[in-house]
């Protein structure tokens, strides 16, 4: 066993849970500042590009959260549990396993997208000019899923193997990049032609390409506790390890984006401009994601690693330590915008009609970002146990909340935008407080305890 791998076996809960999650967190922030700023960029070419791109930014989130928390998480959890029990072949050939869920599922959103995108985006309220900004956007980001699913996967599968650094490391230099090449794509500054929204797109596919193949480069290499080989004879019980995790996690992101999709859907009737400061608002919103990524990658790993080994009692008391730190943080960052929205949505309008609808939305959502933190990070540590029923169902919860709600607050009782948000943050509280009191209560835990090899 390696002294990494030792580490997280035996290592002061807290520091160890930090050092790992650090990395990631600088990440995240990174990340979304690279949301923030093409959104910013966007921003400039008017309302209907940031409606157009608010319809589609849901299914760009749910391929997102698919291939690094759902199924990505199916991949760290599949590779710590590996290594944790000393099995250092199996962790190598469940790399190969993932490269081929990643290519079968890039395929896969990137037909969907071109087939149904253009139907979502009029289901979701899209006329006119936001549609065509909403389709050519489209087009471009799905044209290159694959390269956003091998991305995130073997991204999992270094994290799989406690380096949380090299991710980290990649992202970082690639914002840089991104930040410079987007601007320039979507306004046309010096050699680069004006592309527009589709520009935007472009700098996106690409910093995911070249970030897949630096990885793949590392792990072909064997610089890590992880080889990738493709010569490892395809087997079904490795695609079960990691499926029987990835799976649930990804049915729990769709629920998680079918809830802001189905919203976005009841925003769209009223007019590019509401659907703008909502997509602007619901934007700091998705972002709590990835910043709980950063804790919950961690989580994954550190569960898995101590589930693997059979130190139950460890994983546990990890889960609601990472639980802890992630509320505050979303929490705090709730609270900012809730008090002082025009911190946010100040980078990216002007529009008096676009801020007064992000505004209502962060008042009334914004302390309800706590929720987000809480349930997600136990949604990870459960993952890193090998057991989603409370999760999906805390999910499944928000997602009904989500359309039932939105649907009587917008078609029967004429409640507006006001009344949606309340929607949405009510919605936010199911999810986060079910998963909390029901693995609280061991109703989950407990058989993790006590029966680590059995199913709830």
């Amino acid at each position: 066993m390696t002294a990494g791998t030792r580490r997280l076996l035996d290592g002061p809960i807290v520091p160890t849970l930090l050092r790992l999650a650090a990395p990631n967190v600088i990440v995240m922030v990174v990340q979304a500042a690279v949301s923030a700023g093409e959104a910013v960029f966007v921003g400039w070419l008017g309302a209907d590009a940031l409606a157009g791109v608010a319809l589609v930014f849901p299914l760009i989130m749910l391929m997102q959260t698919m291939s690094a928390g759902g199924m990505g998480g199916g991949v760290a959890s599949a590779v710590a549990r590996a290594l944790g029990g000393g099995r250092r072949r199996e962790a190598d050939a469940l790399a190969w396993h993932a490269v081929v869920i990643a290519l079968g599922m890039g395929a896969l959103f990137t037909l969907a997208a071109l087939g149904a995108g253009p139907a979502v985006y009029a289901a979701m309220g899209g006329r006119g000019p936001v549609l065509a900004v909403a389709t050519t956007y489209s087009t471009v980001v799905f044209g290159g899923a694959i390269a956003f699913w091998l991305f995130n996967t073997l991204a999992s599968v270094v994290r799989g193997t406690g380096n949380m650094l090299l991710p980290a490391g990649i992202v970082v230099g690639g914002a840089a990049l991104i930040l410079t090449v987007s601007p320039a794509l979507v306004l046309g500054l010096g050699p680069f032609p004006r592309l527009g929204v589709a520009g935007a797109g472009v700098a996106l596919v690409t910093y995911y390409t070249l970030g897949a193949l630096v990885l793949l480069a590392y792990l072909t290499a064997g610089r890590g506790l992880v080889r990738l080989s493709f010569a490892h004879r395809l087997r079904a019980r490795l695609f079960w390890e990691i499926l029987r995790v990835g799976a649930p996690g990804a049915l729990n992101t769709i629920q998680a984006n079918l809830s802001v999709v189905a919203l976005t859907g009841f925003v769209g009737p009223f007019g590019a401009f509401a659907l703008a400061g909502y997509g602007v608002g619901a934007r700091l919103e998705y972002l709590q994601i990835p910043l709980v990524f950063g804790i919950g990658a961690a989580l994954v790993t550190m569960v898995a690693t101590n589930v693997g080994a059979g130190r139950h009692a460890r994983a546990e008391r990890i889960t609601w330590t990472g639980a802890a730190l992630a509320a505050a943080l979303t929490g705090a960052i709730g609270l900012i915008a809730a008090v002082a929205p025009d911190l946010w949505l100040g980078l990216f309008t002007r529009d008096a009609d676009v801020l007064a609808t992000g505004r209502a939305y962060l008042h009334i959502v914004g302390p309800a970002y706590g929720f987000i933190g809480l349930g997600l990070a136990l949604y990870f540590a459960s993952q890193g146990a090998g057991h989603l029923g409370w999760p999906l169902l805390a999910g499944l919860a928000r997602l009904v909340v989500a359309v039932v709600g939105g649907w009587l607050v917008v078609h029967r009782l004429d409640g507006g935008l006001h009344g949606l948000f309340v929607v949405i943050a009510v919605s936010l509280a199911v999810f986060g407080t079910t998963v909390a009191v029901a693995l609280r209560a061991r109703a989950m835990l407990r058989s993790v305890v006590a029966a680590p090899g059995q199913a709830m």
